[in-house]
Parts: structure tokens; sequence; C-alpha cells
């Protein structure tokens, strides 16, 4: 990679991955794209175009104006916004993915899209998760994050479009706010035991998920474009995860550093259902074996580390 664009470049992954690869391949190599700017844009800060992703010919203008290398295709609805306006969620996600996908085959690009634990449903094996299984998701995300894996891997069979993508869990970070997504209660939690000393649950007791923390996701996407191609089996949807956690172990984690911290629920049974609906715990071998994926951050590591930049947030 030496010049890349970014669609989605304002949301939850965007924002950060972005400021990554500006710091690793130089800040006028790295294009972002929303469909608007934030209102404290700086030029100075890289060039950023607006650009929506249902315009395939927008998207191949900009794309070729700026002569990038890479599309790393990141704008999407997430699970619990998609499950409430499924027929936009399908319109976005896919014709997005496919308008994306036609840029990089036209002006030869390597590409990267996000898939998600979501590509999983309720007959799937809940523990160690293969990498190769059942995906049957109930969920309109779920179905969008399926046929987005076999649309890539048929770009890449069928037109040689270097495609690559991992399946991530959920993503915790301080930077940028939760965005509709079914694990966010990971991350808002953080920020009310801060504030507050207490959170109220909207996942019930119990039910454990994937997580990991924005660091190890950013350098996964990177580590995963440089590796050898020749080497990459999956290509499109390697299970990655950090930390398989319910809502307890979160509360039992920030506990060690604020002690008065209480958890209480509040159970959401549309975002239940969901979460009741993904694996437990996943298997990352295949990421290991065939690009050397590794987290750094375990849930205590990441939550000492989340409850100091929150702090060092609400201080300012």
């Amino acid at each position: 990679m030496k010049k890349i664009l970014v669609t989605g470049a304002l949301g939850q992954i965007g924002s950060e991955l972005v400021t990554k690869l500006r710091e690793t391949y130089g800040k006028d190599n790295v294009i972002g794209t929303d469909i608007k700017k934030r209102e404290d844009h700086n030029d100075a800060d890289g060039p950023f175009e607006i650009v929506d992703v249902t315009d395939y010919d927008r998207l191949f203008e900009v794309s070729k104006e700026y002569e990038v290398d890479t599309i790393m295709h990141l704008a999407a609805l997430l699970s619990a916004k998609a499950e409430a306006i499924p027929k936009k969620a399908w319109d976005l996600n896919m014709g997005g993915l496919v308008n994306a996908l036609e840029v990089a085959r036209e002006l030869d690009l390597q590409f990267f899209t996000p898939s998600s634990i979501g590509a999983f449903g309720p007959n799937t094996p809940k523990d160690d998760t293969p990498q190769d299984t059942i995906q049957r998701p109930t969920t309109m995300y779920g179905v969008n994050k399926v046929a987005g894996e076999l649309l890539c891997d048929y770009y890449f069979a069928r037109f040689g479009v270097d495609t690559r993508g991992v399946r991530f869990p959920g993503l915790i970070s301080y930077v940028t706010p939760p965005g509709g997504g079914t694990t966010d209660y990971s991350v808002e939690i953080y920020y009310e035991a801060v504030k507050n000393k207490a959170y109220i649950s909207y996942i019930g007791e119990g039910t454990f998920m994937d997580m990991m923390y924005m660091p190890d996701a950013l350098n996964a996407i990177i580590q995963l474009m440089e590796a050898d191609g020749s080497k990459l089996v999956h290509r499109n949807a390697f299970n990655i995860s950090a930390i398989s956690a319910e809502p307890e172990d979160f509360a039992k984690a920030i506990q060690k550093y604020i002690p008065e911290f209480k958890l209480d629920y509040d159970v959401d049974p549309v975002r239940q259902e969901i979460a009741e609906s993904w694996p437990n715990r996943i298997d990352s071998s295949a990421a290991t074996e065939e690009w050397g994926f590794k987290a750094e951050y375990d849930l205590d590591k990441m939550t000492k580390d989340m409850l100091a930049q929150v702090e060092a947030k609400f201080q300012k």
C-alpha cells in the first residue's frame, strides 16, 4: 500500500484508522471520504472528499483523481441501526460494497472491507467458533456481511481483485462514540464508570461476546494488508478476537480501579436477541497461522487504558 482511499472515514473505525494510516504512510497518501465533513475539519490534516458510496461515478472519480492503489471500504450501517431500517441497510451496505469492488476492479486496486461476528447465527457453534462453519444469521446486518464475504471472494476468484478482510468482534474505543452496534455497551460502560460510577446494561448478564480494543483492530488491518498474498487461504473473512466477555466481566475489571462501581441491567430485547445469535468465543487460529495475527490487549490491560483515556477526556 502506498496511497489509500478510506470510505466511511468519520465512523468508529474510520476516524482512527485514517489517523493511523497517515502516521504510517504519510498524511497526503491517505484520502478520507464520507458523506459529510466534520465541523472541525482541517485541510492540513490530509485530503478529504465528500463521497456517497452508493454513487459509483463519484467514488470512481475520486479514486482515479488521487491515483490510489488501495481502497479500505468501511461505510456501512451497523447491527442495531440496520435492524431498524433493513431496506436502507441493504442499499447502503451492499450497494456501497459492490460499487467499491467495481472501482477496485476497474482501477486494479487492493481492497479491504471488514466483516463481523454478526455474520454468524444461532446455528453456528457457540464456543471456539471455527473459521469455516455454518453461517445463517438472523439479522439484516448479518445477511449483508455473509453476502459481502461471498462477494469479495467472487471478485478475487473471477476478476483477480486483491480482496482482504476480517470478521471483527465488538470494537472498543475512547475516541469515537458508539455508532449503533450491539456491543456498544462495552464502550458505554467505561464512560458511565468514570462519570457516574454506575451503568445499566442493555445486554443481559451471562451474555458472552467477542471484543477487541481498537489499537489491536487497526494493527490487524495494516498487518493483513501488508501480508504476503500467496500465503492467504481465506482472504476475506478471517476470525479475529482478543476478549470473550459478559457485562459482569467488564464490571469486575472496572472495580479494580473504581471499587464503588455498580452494574445493573435493563435488557433491550432487540439487541439481546442479536447478541444471543452470535458466538461466545471465536477461533482466531487461521489469522494467526496465515498472517501472524496476535492481539496485545486483554480485558485488564484494555480497562486500565480505557479508564485513563476517558478520565482525561472528561478533564478537558
